[in-house]
Order: structure tokens, then sequence, then C-alpha cells
């Protein structure tokens, strides 16, 4: 890595990495810091993403992103962001992680949120413990499914899930209901069991997919799959050391390209509001890396700076560092770079 980049992404998932593809592409200095994990890095398929195969791994989608962007010339180094400095007026921020650290103009945070889990005895994430219906509900579909959880929304997944199969049960494993007097009046009024017991055992199949079940009171229930539903933390603590105006659900507040109520730091992904799907925190990372851009690019200069520094000249052209110019033009994708000489067929 160098010392100094144009944007400094914080944070390894879908959003940050299209966000620092098109940082980089876009003529931009970029570095990635990223400490691993996350919700895509669970995943054992991918799913409802258009041209990535449901038998590609969360590690193996997440590691494609991450050659994509350091083949286009972006720095990438796993390691956990612990402070963010601002430098003054116009002087960006010096980023530390670990023996890292590296000034930047603008900041990307793109950390995410961590998922409550329940207490255990609970399946493998992916093997009947699921944390988006969107996204795993089709896998359910005539299957038997469980919802772990009190409040409204746990009851409101419940709800849901009856779209795609009749066997659905509550498990509110021993603790009390929170959930509202208009939800609960709602909820009777559909073909679901809650489950107040708690569960003290587990049955796996052969696959090591969740099979049923038991619970304290000696019965066992059979479950395919289903979805906890205790909430989850957003990890702002470089947001809000930053200043950084949060929405009243602990959100982090954003315009339509991922800028912050703070100048030069962006936000996307999880810890933005909207829904947590891999396609969404693509877009929402192609909007932030193009709104990055929009706010870094030397040209075109406007009047007033013009008069200020004079007309662009050919020495000022073209506006990227000689680092990310050796890359784009050596790049395969690139008219000048390398590319397979076309087959021709042979007449034999």
């Amino acid at each position: 890595m160098t010392d100094d980049y144009q944007v400094t992404v914080v944070g390894g998932g879908p959003a940050g990495l299209t966000a620092a593809l098109y940082a980089t592409r876009l003529g931009h200095d970029t570095a990635v810091i990223n400490r691993g994990g996350g919700r895509a890095a669970m995943m054992l398929d991918t799913h409802n993403v258009i041209g990535v195969t449901e038998d590609t791994s969360g590690n193996e989608f997440l590691a494609t992103a991450i050659e994509q962007v350091q083949e286009y010339g972006g720095d990438y180094v796993q390691d956990l962001v612990t402070d963010i400095e601002p430098l003054g007026d116009d002087e960006g921020f010096r980023v530390t992680a670990g023996n890292t650290e590296v000034t930047t103009d603008h900041v990307v945070l793109a950390t995410g949120f961590s998922d409550t889990r329940p207490d255990p005895p609970l399946p493998r994430t992916g093997m009947g413990l699921h944390w988006c219906l969107h996204c795993d509900a089709y896998m359910f579909v005539d299957e038997p499914v469980y919802v772990m959880g009190t409040g409204d929304s746990a009851a409101h997944v419940a709800m849901i899930m009856l779209n795609f199969t009749p066997d659905v049960d509550i498990l509110t494993r021993g603790d009390d209901i929170e959930w509202s007097a208009e939800t609960a009046e709602t909820l009777e009024n559909h073909p679901i069991d809650v489950i107040h017991e708690d569960v003290v055992g587990m049955e796996k199949n052969d696959d090591g997919w969740l099979s049923a079940f038991e619970f304290e009171d000696g019965t066992v229930r059979e479950y395919r799959g289903g979805f906890p539903m205790y909430g989850a933390e957003y990890n702002t603590d470089l947001a809000e050391s930053l200043g950084v105006e949060l929405n009243d659900d602990g959100t982090v507040a954003v315009d339509d390209h991922g800028r912050t109520s703070v100048d030069g730091v962006y936000a996307v992904g999880d810890v933005t509001p909207g829904h947590n799907q891999i396609p969404t925190a693509m877009g929402e990372g192609a909007r932030c890396g193009i709104g990055n851009h929009y706010d870094l690019r030397a040209f075109p200069r406007d009047l007033e700076a013009i008069a200020e520094r004079g007309p662009v000249t050919e020495a000022d052209v073209p506006a990227i560092s000689e680092e990310l110019l050796a890359h784009a033009v050596a790049h395969e994708g690139h008219p000048g770079g390398p590319r397979e000489e076309p087959s021709v067929a042979s007449d034999d």
C-alpha cells in the first residue's frame, strides 16, 4: 500500500468492494481495509445475483471481487480499522488499522451490522439457520419452517412465510411475548403455532441440514430451516466518532450517492437504510463510487477555477495517477491491453 489515497473504503462486503471498484475504474487511487467476516462471507450459496451461479459461496464471491479491485490498481489489506482522524478543513483523514496508516481525501464506511444470534442449540448458518427471508424463503417452499423471536418482526416474518409454506411455527424459546396487541390479533387470524418451550436438542439429516428441534417438554417438531428475528446492531462506532448523523433506527443517514452529513465521509451497504441484499448493496456501492468521482474529479474545471488557476493545459491531463494509468493501459479490457488472438477455424 502507499501512504495516501483519494478514496479509502472501510469494509469489504459487496457494497464496499463495488464502491472501491467504481472509484478505481473512474481513476481514483483507492484502498480497501477490511477486517473480514460479515454476512456475505457466511453464505454457503449465492442467491438472487444475476450472472452468479448458486453454487458460488460467499467467500468465493468476495475473493473474486477483491481480485477485480486489485486488477484495476486498487489496494486491499485485511485489518481492523480502529481510528479515523479528520486532518482539518479539506485536508482529508488519517485512517489507522493495526500497522497500517494512510491518509485519504474520502472515507467510505461499509461497516455493516452484526446480527443478534439466539442461544444454541442451533443449526449451521445456511443449513437450517438463515438470516435473509428475501434470499432464502424460496428454499423452504412447502417445507416446515420456524421463526425465532418474540417481537413484531418475528410475527410479521412468520406470516410472510405462509406465502411459501403452510407449516410455520414461532419459537419464543421461553421468553415473554413482546409483540403488540394489534400484531397478536393479526397473528391469531393466521394458521401459525406459537411454541413457548425452549429448544434443548437438535436433529440433522445426513447432509448436515436441520431436520428437527427437541423441546424442553420432550416434544420433537420437524423443521427444514428458519429465521432468527432478534434484531441487529449497526456497526457505527467509526461513523459516530466522526460526528456523522444517524437515523432513528441506528443506520447512517445518506443521500442517493452515499454522502453523509460530514464532508468527505460516505456510507454504503447494510449500515445504511434499505434492504440487506447483495444486488441492493452492489447498486448502492456503484452509486457511492460514482458520487466519489463527482466530488473528486479534476475536470471540467469551472469558470471560477479557471479564473484562479488558468485554463487546463496538456500538461494537466490526464488527471489520473501514474500507477492507475499503468494498470489501465495494461488491463485486458483496454484497447491497447493484452488480448488473446482469436482462433481461426481450419478448413481441414
